[in-house]
């Protein structure tokens, strides 16, 4: 758990609170999804499955919710941005967290999983 906290530590703000609350919401989301440190990165398993993680865009510095299995999500709010497997929903920390479009991500992705 100390890599995951030192990650979350070091984010400046606001992605710092960010990053935190969508952590919070995934979480929360399904008593079964669980946190590891993989690829130096948070990463979300279901059942033992790889279900998403959270990044900061390199260009634009915001977070984001990669969607492992994203290539089988249809939802308007995830991006591929050239990826073959993966969709990102992208957030804006200086704007309200889109919860109910993160919790559509996350049902239609639990049932994939």
């Amino acid at each position: 758990m100390k890599m995951l906290d030192e990650y979350y530590e070091n984010q400046l703000e606001p992605n710092r609170s960010c990053l935190l609350t969508l952590r919070e919401i995934i979480l929360n989301y399904d008593s079964q999804i669980s946190e590891v440190w993989k690829y130096q990165t948070p990463f979300f398993f279901l059942s033992g499955k790889m279900l998403c993680y959270l990044s900061v865009d390199r260009r634009s510095r915001q977070p984001y919710v990669g969607m492992v299995e994203g290539r089988y999500l249809d939802h308007p709010a995830l991006e591929s941005g050239g990826r073959k497997r993966i969709k990102v929903l992208t957030v804006n920390p200086r704007k309200d967290i889109p919860i109910s479009t993160l919790r559509e991500i996350l049902g239609q992705a639990t049932l994939i999983n």
